[in-house]
């Protein structure tokens, strides 16, 4: 798999992502949308901290410190606290959606438009 194979999948779940975001109604698909768009958003982190190796880690292991596999791990870390802030998010967003699902007995996002029950 090269970067090229990697954004390509990225940029297609973006889209798909992004379509159901604009084009849905239903509270949950929003959130599974918004979902689907920070996994693209990893995917990319990911492949590009794969297919972007620093130069000093392409030398012999003695010459590998620290520093240089902590900034190749870095899109690695950046996807985990992505994938947290995800699920605090989802969490979040379906505490809101019961509460209003309660209030209403409607998910449907177009029928809130305003506060006032």
């Amino acid at each position: 798999m090269t970067l090229e194979n990697a954004l390509l999948v990225s940029a297609i779940l973006f889209a798909i992502g992004l379509y159901g975001a604009l084009t849905r109604r239903n509270a949950i698909v929003l959130i599974m949308s918004i979902e689907l768009m920070f996994n693209a958003v990893n995917i990319a982190a990911i492949g590009f901290s794969r297919f972007t190796v620093p130069m000093s880690l392409t030398g012999t292991p003695a010459e590998v410190t620290a520093d240089t596999v902590g900034s190749a791990l870095s899109g690695h870390v950046f996807a985990i606290f992505i994938i947290a802030a995800a699920a605090a998010e989802v969490a979040l967003g379906l505490a809101l959606v019961i509460a209003i699902y309660r209030q209403r007995e409607t998910a449907d996002v177009s029928e809130l438009d305003t506060l006032r029950g």
